[in-house]
């Protein structure tokens, strides 16, 4: 069984016990949350979802969170002595998902 699940304006394709790295979620280490389920199939059974699929349900356990790989954004203006360099880390929350419920 698996389902396809929306957090952070990004879609996700999880099964149960799979562990995801998703947008910085405000909740602490340790909660559950209830994520949107889009889509969810057990195999032979496809529901898809008009924008959400109701009474399916996928929870998920906070694990951790963290920062990403830090990026350098530079940017150039030749001949005009424009230079700006900026760093960026992403922060995400480390989930796994616990069950998937149709």
């Amino acid at each position: 069984m698996f389902a396809i699940v929306q957090t952070g304006g990004k879609q996700y394709n999880v099964t149960e016990g799979d562990v995801i790295k998703v947008e910085k979620l405000p909740n602490a280490v340790g909660e559950k949350v209830n994520l949107e389920v889009l889509l969810v199939s057990n195999g032979d059974k496809t529901v898809a979802g008009t924008p959400t699929v109701k009474g399916a349900e996928v929870n998920a356990e906070i694990l951790s969170h963290g920062k990403g790989d830090k990026i350098v954004v530079f940017k150039y203006k030749p001949k005009k002595n424009e230079r700006k360099k900026q760093g960026h880390r992403q922060p995400w929350t480390e989930l796994k998902i616990l069950s998937i419920k149709m």
